[in-house]
Order: C-alpha cells, then sequence, then structure tokens
C-alpha cells in the first residue's frame, strides 16, 4: 500500500501524477466514511471545505464535493478561507470533518487536500492508515441513491464568522499600530486585513489580488523582500508575511529586518508568562529552533519541550501536557486555549496586541533572543540507515559537540521522503558554523 499522507496532508502537483480529481473524489469520501464512523454519530455526516486561491483549487473542490456526497456527507463550501478558518468552522458548525485544499507555501502548479477531523483537528496517523486503506479497497459495493445522497450548502459568511473569532481572541486594541500585511495573493488575501482593520490597527494590504495565478510568486513568507520594503517606504511599526493559506506568518520590524518564528514565540510567551496564562512556564517548540530561543527561555525562566519537525508533533505534545503555547521557527505558531492549530493571523494579532501592551517596538521585544549562526547542508546519502549507524559520523558528532559546548549545537536528521541527511550547526560565529557543518557533512558523504 502506498503512503499518501505526508507530514501535512496528500500533496503534490495538481492534476498531476498523484493529485488528480480522482484522488480527491476518493480522498474525501474515504475521509467521510472512516471519520463517520469514528465519530459513530446518527444522521447525516456533515464536512466543511475551503480553499486557497489556486486556479486548481476549483478542479479539486468540485472533485472534493463530488466524493464528499457520493459518501453521503453534507459538504458545507466556505470558499477561500485561511486553513485555520477551516478548522475553527468545523468546531463551530458541529461538523463531523473538514477539507481544506491547499498546497500551503508551495508555488502555484502544487495543490493539496488536508483533512481536519470533528473539533477541527489534524488527524493522528491511524486514521490516516485507516483512511489510505479504504481508497486501495476501492468504492464500496453499496453507496447511498436517492435522497441518501449528500448535499451541497455554501456558507457565505464563513470568512465573518472567522475573523469574528480571531477578535475574541485578541485581548486589546490595536489603535496605534501600523502595520503592512503581505497576504501573498493568498487566502489571506480577504481575512487578514479585515481581521487587523476591525482589531483597531491601520493597515497597508499588498499581494492581496490573487487572480488564481499568482499565489506565493515572489512573495509572502517565502519571499520577504517586498514586504521589508514595504515596511520601510510606509514607516509602518511592522510587517506581517502569511503564507499561501495563512496557517503561519513571520514578522518584519520598523527597519524591515526579519523577526522569524522563534523571536515570535519567545515574544508571545513572555507576555502570557506576565499574565499568568503560559501553563506551567512552558515553550514547546521542535529541534530546528535555534539555540538562541533556549537560552532566551533560559534566561526568562520559562521552560521548553522540543519535539520532532512537524507542527504535528508540536500539537501532539501540546495536548498531551496541556501546554498553552508552541510552535515552529517557520513560524507555525499554535495557542491551543484559542485554536486547533497553527494560525498566522491569530498569532499576527497576538504579536500586535503585545506590542500595543507594552509600548514597545517590535525590535525590543525581539531583542530578547539573538539569534546564533545556523548553517544547514543537505547530504545526498545512498543510504540514510547505514549513515545513521556509522561509527565514524558518531564520532564526528560528539567531536563536534565537544568543541562548541554550550556554545553551539549539532543536529542530523534524515529526511523523511528523500535519501538526503540535513546537517545543522549553530555556533558563536558564522565562520565557525560554516566549518563545522561542511566537516560533518563530509563525513556524512563519505559514510
Amino acid at each position: 500500500m502506498r503512503r499518501l499522507f505526508g507530514t501535512d496532508g496528500v500533496r503534490g502537483l495538481a492534476n498531476g501524477e498523484l493529485l488528480t480529481p480522482e484522488l480527491a473524489v476518493a480522498v474525501s469520501a474515504s475521509a467521510a466514511r472512516v471519520l463517520a464512523a469514528h465519530r459513530g454519530a446518527a444522521g447525516r455526516p456533515v464536512a466543511v471545505v475551503g480553499r486557497d486561491t489556486r486556479a486548481s483549487g476549483e478542479m479539486l473542490e468540485a472533485a472534493v464535493l463530488a466524493g464528499l456526497t457520493s459518501a453521503g456527507a453534507d459538504a458545507v463550501r466556505v470558499g477561500v478561507i485561511p486553513t485555520p478558518g477551516v478548522a475553527h468552522l468545523v468546531a463551530e458548525l458541529g461538523a463531523d470533518l473538514g477539507v481544506m485544499i491547499s498546497a500551503s507555501h508551495n508555488a502555484m502548479p502544487d495543490n493539496g487536500i488536508k483533512i481536519f477531523a470533528a473539533g477541527g483537528h489534524k488527524l493522528p496517523d491511524t486514521i490516516e492508515l485507516e483512511i489510505e486503506q479504504a481508497i486501495d479497497a476501492g468504492p464500496p459495493r453499496h453507496r447511498p441513491t436517492g435522497t441518501g445522497i449528500g448535499r451541497v450548502r455554501d456558507q457565505t459568511d464563513a470568512v465573518d464568522r472567522y475573523v469574528a473569532h480571531l477578535l475574541t481572541s485578541t485581548p486589546r486594541s490595536l489603535e496605534g499600530v501600523r502595520v503592512v500585511v503581505d497576504c501573498a495573493h493568498g487566502a489571506a488575501a480577504e481575512a487578514a486585513p479585515a481581521a487587523y482593520a476591525k482589531a483597531g490597527a491601520e493597515v497597508v494590504a499588498i499581494h492581496a489580488s490573487p487572480d488564481g495565478l499568482n499565489i506565493n510568486d515572489g512573495v509572502g513568507s517565502t519571499h520577504l523582500g517586498p514586504l521589508q520594503e514595504a515596511v520601510v517606504a510606509h514607516g509602518a511599526d511592522l510587517g506581517i508575511a502569511h503564507d499561501g493559506d495563512a496557517d503561519r506568518c513571520l514578522a518584519v520590524d520598523a527597519a524591515g529586518r526579519v523577526v522569524d518564528g522563534d523571536k515570535i514565540m519567545a515574544v508571545l510567551a513572555l507576555g502570557m508568562k506576565d499574565a499568568g496564562t503560559l501553563v506551567d512556564d512552558v515553550l514547546v517548540t521542535t529541534v530546528m529552533s535555534n539555540l538562541g530561543l533556549h537560552i532566551a527561555m533560559r534566561e526568562a525562566g520559562v521552560g521548553l519541550r522540543v519535539t520532532g519537525v512537524g507542527d504535528r508533533y508540536v500539537l501532539e505534545e501540546l495536548r498531551a501536557g496541556g501546554f498553552s503555547l508552541g510552535g515552529e521557527q517557520s513560524g507555525h505558531v499554535v495557542l491551543p486555549d484559542h485554536a486547533t492549530t497553527g494560525d498566522g493571523l491569530l498569532t499576527a494579532l497576538r504579536l500586535m496586541a503585545r506590542m500595543a501592551e507594552t509600548g514597545s517596538s517590535l525590535a525590543e521585544l525581539a531583542g530578547v533572543v539573538t539569534t546564533l549562526p545556523q548553517v544547514l547542508i543537505n547530504v545526498s546519502v545512498g543510504d540514510k540507515a547505514t549513515v545513521a549507524a556509522s561509527p565514524a559520523v558518531a564520532s564526528a558528532v560528539a567531536e563536534a559537540e565537544a568543541e562548541l559546548g554550550d556554545t553551539g549545537r549539532v543536529l542530523l536528521r534524515p529526511s523523511g521522503t528523500e535519501q538526503l541527511v540535513r546537517v545543522m550547526v549553530e555556533a558563536p560565529t558564522a565562520e565557525v558554523a560554516q566549518r563545522t557543518a561542511t566537516h560533518l557533512a563530509e563525513i556524512v558523504a563519505s559514510a
């Protein structure tokens, strides 16, 4: 059986070898049957369906709706909306599942299908496996007919409902904050400027004119240059950059300097600690967070729980420990008291609220973290398992760690999808980081 689900749903070239309308029908129909069976709810299952602005989203939306209704599920079509908006509406409307059609920060030709369970939660691996097994088994022998076929209705106020939820989760007015928001011509184009303005901020929206083809095209959270220039040109207090489906954000301070997910988490963690809402004074993050975040949080009396790479692992740790803040360096930040998944708009609102509350600039708040120089090298290998078991690699890593001591760290991480080993080194200087990473990469390549 082939694995369809990656770390964040099914993703690939739209209408290419994998992500076809036929697969979208099969995934959605199977998900409806599996999740309805697990929930055991009486009556017809209900699914919320949203998408980002990619042209292929129109095609895949039609296929997803066909799959859901063919399985006897009613579909609530919410149109273009951020991924966390779909998750929120699944919970608010009491739906059995949600489907988001998006490839996040990927280029326009790609697309993806992400499934949420009841309550707006991401699927555990076991449920994804059941859905894959159901797809492999093929269509059921008996399918609904007549009145048993599902119906489709449009939720025309979906974005308004989502924005209203965001405003109730924002602790104070943003009056006096001037922000430039880069919407990446994606799912945030309507929701983000509306939410920030309604919260009291003065908003300059850029790249908020999606045409189906321009999503993430040199703009958004993976291309910060245009936002940096716009923040300085408009004399703004900060800039916010979203990705195509707006489940994450990065920031830019008034001088155009990048404030990454590590620094955003630090600002939020200290604010929540001051307010007494940071459960157990713990922040959950991944192994990719910079050592500078570890040092800053230790000095502030905040403990870190570290997970593997991927927001699903952050979510698992948050739920297991009952913690209230976690995220990734890439800008996926989760606030479980207000959202079931990473939410770039919620993150930005909370960040600006902290600025308004303290009267401090973003540069001052983010300055709590001194980012150590980091070098990442992807090394192509014949067999990842051989590298993992290599005494020479283990010895080289131990030697590098001893040399760096408390001033840096080494991380070797095999790719989940390719025969690659990622060598990451953080050190007091860029020269030391580069030298150490290059040496380790050579050892890994020869293992």
